[in-house]
């Protein structure tokens, strides 16, 4: 048991899927595993353990925004031994080429600042995927047919953003979607030589301004939930 999390020792899986949305990690884990139980519900902040295809996962909620998923994440590697960290949630697309309900797998996270900054001082590290997760997502996707982008893509400080000039420079620079956690999940899982990927779901478009209405979002994440699971166990 930590600060944040109220799991018992042993409740949580080397493998752990991360959406921000607490209520999005309870529809995964009954849609997708088997045996769930709830291991955490410490400020709101839901956690599951369960099987996929007899291999022990959990989903555990991250909250908005990068210092909310470094306190789980932080956590959940320290204390609890997670191996092996996949951000499943939202984005917008910043491609033409991107449409909603795709999915991006992202293979660097641009940004302006992140929790890490003030051990990086002057350095830019560049935080990046994990390769073998890259790939077997990638693998995963095509095998099922579901439109699927690899690439860079921008974690955000704000959600209402007021720098339409940054929006434009990363679309000019082949961004693909912008999202807010990711960067500091690959920052942490670098440090701590664990394995990190984000696989996500093009839910609105700052270029056409198409979003999906909240009633359709859950439906049209299985596949980002299905490829993670699949990249995890391949």
């Amino acid at each position: 048991m930590t600060i944040h999390i109220g799991a018992q020792p042993g409740d949580i899986a080397e493998t752990v899927l991360l959406p921000g949305d607490p209520y999005r990690a309870k529809w995964a884990a009954e849609t997708f595993l088997d045996d769930v139980k709830c291991v955490n519900e410490v400020r709101g902040m839901l956690g599951f353990t369960g099987t996929w295809k007899g291999n022990p996962v959990t989903i555990h909620g991250s909250g908005m925004g990068m210092p909310s998923l470094s306190i789980y994440v932080n956590e959940l590697i320290k204390d609890y031994g997670a191996k092996t960290l996949i951000r499943i949630g939202s984005c917008g697309g910043m491609q033409k080429k991107v449409s909603v309900r795709d999915v991006i797998i992202a293979m660097t996270a641009t940004s302006i600042s992140t929790p890490s900054r003030g051990i990086f001082k002057e350095i830019n590290f560049a935080p990046s995927a994990d390769y073998g997760l890259l790939r077997a997502a990638a693998d995963a996707a095509e095998a099922k047919g579901t439109p699927t982008h690899v690439g860079g893509i921008y974690s955000a400080d704000v959600f209402y953003d007021e720098r339409p000039d940054l929006n434009e420079q990363m679309t000019r620079h082949g961004i693909l979607g912008v999202e807010m956690e990711a960067a500091e999940l690959y920052n942490l899982a670098a440090r701590y030589d664990c394995r990190a990927l984000a696989v996500l779901t093009v839910s609105d478009h700052l270029l056409t301004g198409e979003a999906l209405p909240s009633d359709q979002r859950e439906k049209s994440f299985g596949d980002m939930v299905e490829i993670a699971l699949e990249a995890a166990f391949a």
